[in-house]
């Protein structure tokens, strides 16, 4: 089994931190658990994890403060740890940065199929460090990127997605993406203008952990309406007159046609 790394813990609450530790422990995470924020901040800084689970309620700054001071310096996973029932934690908490969330109680077979998911499909931009080598040749020029492989990418209207290097341009332009509005993107890119129901890109999302028997609530659909707004932030688009991402209302999400003046 490939080992995830570093994971952060911060909850101030000593039985969660300690229910949450074990959790990540079992799955072969090096756990370092904190109880204040800025505490919290200076782990990420020392540890440089993989993966870091924010409670929202800390005693000394909030969890979202936490996460933009996080969001500064890495570009860690970031699970936050909700009240049960506070649908405003959850959508502050997507519209923040973060990559997940979970609500309080919750069971640890379910925050570990999260932090599985999350793992499978990892992050755009992340760049893997390599080796130093020495040498006394001079260093030959570097080679040029290997071309995509047919069916790796997805164009429409002048976007294009790259699946296998998870990486989507615009206009000549790397766009920044979450794992989460990557995975969205991806999926109704590929599925070519047919309607994706909420219920579908929660799954998405989600991962494995959601089958198509899994009780799907409100809380996650709307965290599919934020994912998608804040993609559509990144794209520049205008709801009004969408380039590619249209509202089925009361359904889910499509593609706009191609247009002509894109490939």
């Amino acid at each position: 089994m490939r080992d995830p790394g570093v994971a952060v813990v911060v909850e101030d609450d000593l039985d969660v931190r300690n229910l949450v530790s074990t959790v990540l422990t079992q799955s072969g995470f090096e756990v370092h658990a904190v109880a204040e924020g800025r505490s919290a901040v200076d782990a990420v800084q020392e540890h440089n994890p993989t993966l870091v689970t924010l409670d929202v309620g800390l005693p000394d700054i909030d969890g979202y403060e936490v996460l933009r001071r996080v969001r500064n310096v890495s570009d860690c996973y970031v699970i936050m740890l909700t009240a049960h029932n506070e649908e405003i934690d959850t959508l502050t908490a997507l519209q923040s940065g973060a990559d997940d969330y979970v609500t309080k109680p919750f069971r640890p077979r379910e925050l570990r199929a999260r932090v599985a998911a999350m793992l499978r499909r990892p992050r755009g931009g992340l760049i893997e460090e390599k080796p130093e080598t020495t040498t006394t040749a001079a260093a030959p020029a570097e080679a040029p990127a290997p071309p995509a492989r047919p069916g790796s990418v997805l164009r429409h209207n002048g976007l294009e997605l790259d699946r296998e290097t998870r990486t989507v341009m615009l206009k000549g332009e790397e766009l920044v993406l979450t794992r989460s509005e990557f995975d969205l993107l991806h999926e109704l890119l590929r599925s070519s203008g047919a309607v994706r129901t909420k219920g579908d890109l929660v799954r998405v999302v989600r991962g494995q952990y959601y089958r198509t028997d899994t009780y799907i609530s409100e809380a996650d659909e709307r965290a599919i309406e934020v994912h998608i707004g804040n993609l559509r932030r990144k794209l520049g688009e205008d709801p009004k007159s969408p380039r590619w991402l249209m509202t089925v209302r009361g359904v889910g999400y499509r593609l706009v046609p191609k247009r002509p003046d894109h490939v």
